[in-house]
């Protein structure tokens, strides 16, 4: 087997391997050897077949599975060799196609852009500042106050009070199309809050301002994507009896209420308000620390980045900030998104940043724990009740949905290696602080 270097500028690299006829004959040769003895064809007892009649049945598809071994090979060798690590897969094509036959040499091009060389990171004078938050009482009244509203009852409003967004009105309805009422059409002292959004579009909106005892009809169009086919795109009247009208009530503050949100008693709700504010405020100030942190390492490291690489990067940015500007385009039928210099400017950033956190992390030996993984799993599962199982499966059988979970955690346990590298002091400050902090950070 013969390789030739045929490019070689900057990070592209370009080689010519010659696998030679006669070393895969011999290859070929060589698991027919392998597999003679287990063979067994009519006429001959198991192991007796002889090789040419072995080769005969069996040549050609051994053929294949010899060239791709050795190509493989090759390539394994060279990798090791040269202690390149293509940026992306290498691009190999067989010279010849269709055209080859038995008999002749292999040639295949190999090429590929590298990764770049990447530079240590010095980490002294590195200075990070990690802003510390405690729950105030405020902040804790303000928790609880949201919890009571949504655990809140309804009062009945003043007789002759007209419904308002945020009521509950108590109906009965009967629901008809063409005049036939239709089934799961009617209820009786059905308790529906205006502005909920659980019913049809355009119910609710229809019952503010009605009072109790106000007889309405409510006309709605079913929407097209409607579960019930029978109903699906059908305009519908719905006949509803107003039998109360009914304000909100946030639940009071107590031991009772403690009790509806799991804990024994509002101490213990407090104290659970406490540290669920803290963990929020501690993640936000990881937050703006890991990009004070990433902003330092721009600076500090520099190297050649792979085009291919920086080209992918820019389109997916330009893409996902085309859909945030057009938020009511929700698939890919759209033309061909403009790459900006300042959708490059990014990618660049990303790019560098995402090589260089990968190589402090494969020499610092960071590693994603099978438990870890099994976390992210079910943090995911959770989004398809019931179908918990079905998750676990499909992830395990796919690779890049693997790396996909791994590769956020991965990042992070290299942030916090290099956190423990830095210089970092805490700062006490308020909420409001921490979230003008987050403001200016969006706005960069």
């Amino acid at each position: 087997m013969q390789v030739t270097e045929t490019l070689n500028e900057g990070l592209k690299r370009g080689y010519q391997i010659i696998v030679a006829a006669a070393e895969l004959d011999a290859k070929v040769n060589e698991k027919l050897s392998e597999a003679q003895p287990d063979i067994e064809l009519k006429g001959f007892r198991k192991g007796k077949v002889p090789m040419a009649l072995l080769k005969k049945q069996f040549g050609q598809r051994l053929l294949g599975e010899a060239m791709q071994e050795t190509i493989d090979g090759a390539m394994s060798e060279h990798f090791e060799k040269t202690g390149d690590r293509p940026a992306l897969q290498p691009d190999v094509k067989m010279e010849g196609g269709e055209e080859w036959k038995e008999g002749d040499d292999v040639v295949v091009t190999m090429t590929y852009e590298a990764l770049p060389e990447i530079p240590d990171v010095d980490m002294k004078g590195v200075a990070l500042e990690r802003l510390v938050v405690k729950a105030a009482e405020a902040d804790i009244q303000e928790a609880l106050e949201n919890l009571a509203g949504t655990a809140q009852n309804f009062e009945d409003r003043r007789k002759g009070s007209k419904a308002k967004d945020g009521d509950q009105v108590v109906i009965d309805f009967v629901g008809k199309v063409d005049g036939e009422a239709f089934d799961g059409g009617s209820a009786e002292d059905y308790p529906l809050v205006l502005g909920s959004g659980s019913f049809i579009p355009g119910f609710e909106e229809q019952l503010v301002g009605v009072k109790a005892g106000d007889e309405v009809a409510v006309n709605v169009t079913f929407p097209t994507e409607y579960g019930a086919a029978n109903l699906a795109g059908k305009d519908a009247v719905f006949d509803c009896t107003v039998k109360a009208v009914k304000a909100p009530k946030p639940a009071d503050i107590n031991d009772e209420l403690a009790k509806q949100f799991g804990a024994d008693n509002l101490d213990m709700l407090k104290e659970q308000i406490a540290e669920r504010l803290e963990a929020e405020f501690t993640g936000a100030s990881r937050a703006l620390m890991k990009r004070a942190l990433l902003d330092a390492l721009d600076v500090k490291v520099d190297f050649d980045l792979p085009p291919s690489l920086l080209d992918a990067e820019a389109k997916q940015i330009a893409h996902q900030l085309w859909h945030e500007e057009n938020p009511d385009v929700h698939d890919h039928n759209h033309g061909e998104v403009e790459v900006t210099d300042e959708h490059n400017k990014l990618a660049a950033r990303r790019v560098r940043l995402g090589l260089l956190l990968a190589e402090v992390g494969r020499k610092a030996e960071v590693e994603v724990t099978d438990a870890e993984m099994t976390q992210a799993v079910m943090n995911q599962a959770r989004q398809y009740p019931g179908q918990e199982r079905q998750f676990f499966e499909f992830i395990q059988q796919n690779q890049q949905m693997q790396q996909q979970l791994r590769a956020p955690i991965f990042e992070d346990k290299v942030v916090d290696y290099l956190f423990e590298l830095a210089e970092v002091t805490n700062k006490e400050v308020s909420k409001d602080d921490l979230q003008k902090a987050l403001e200016k950070l969006d706005e960069e």
